[in-house]
């Protein structure tokens, strides 16, 4: 993965975090994978199209979610009801909403999906054949794992050379 797609999803990790949970994020060792995701106790997914193609995946447990969504929303949640469900959505989809404008400053026009959380550890999520680089993020309340699906998208069909076709149709009596 290119390092112009990469630097501003942890810069906006770094900045999201700390603007709304209120803790240092410090990022673990990369890692590049190719295999099925297999998920944490949350993973919430977010897709990119435009000049960036691909999916974001955040991965962690019940435990530092709940940290998270206390710390952000300022009350206490013991279990992940709808609420805490839609806060850390809401944490990953600030992060890469925040993401796409450091990528627009970086010449990168792209725009996000909603957010989707799948709840359940050991599922497998397919990138196909996107590699992934594995990002923890760590703070005090626990790890969070950003998994980038990311790559330059290619030629858009408007960018593509226009190359006009005749189709020839028979007639309906045959002639």
């Amino acid at each position: 993965m290119n390092i112009t797609i990469l630097n501003p999803f942890l810069a906006a990790a770094k900045e999201v975090v700390q603007a709304e949970v209120q803790l240092e994020v410090t990022r673990g060792d990369l890692a590049l994978q190719r295999s099925a995701f297999t998920s944490q106790d949350l993973t919430v997914l977010i897709s990119l199209a435009g000049d960036i193609e691909g999916v974001v995946l955040y991965g962690l447990t019940t435990q530092t979610a709940l940290a998270l969504v206390s710390r952000m929303l300022d009350q206490e949640f013991k279990e992940m009801d709808a609420m805490a469900q839609s806060g850390i959505s809401e944490l990953a989809n600030v992060i890469t909403g925040r993401s796409t404008v450091n990528l627009s400053e970086a010449g990168f026009t792209c725009d996000i999906s909603p957010p989707t959380l799948v709840q359940g550890q050991s599922i497998e999520i397919s990138t196909v054949e996107f590699q992934r680089v594995v990002v923890p993020l760590e703070t005090e309340v626990g790890i969070i794992t950003a998994h980038l699906a990311l790559r330059e998208a290619q030629a858009s069909a408007d960018n593509m050379p226009y190359i006009p076709i005749q189709v020839e149709t028979a007639s309906p009596n045959g002639a």
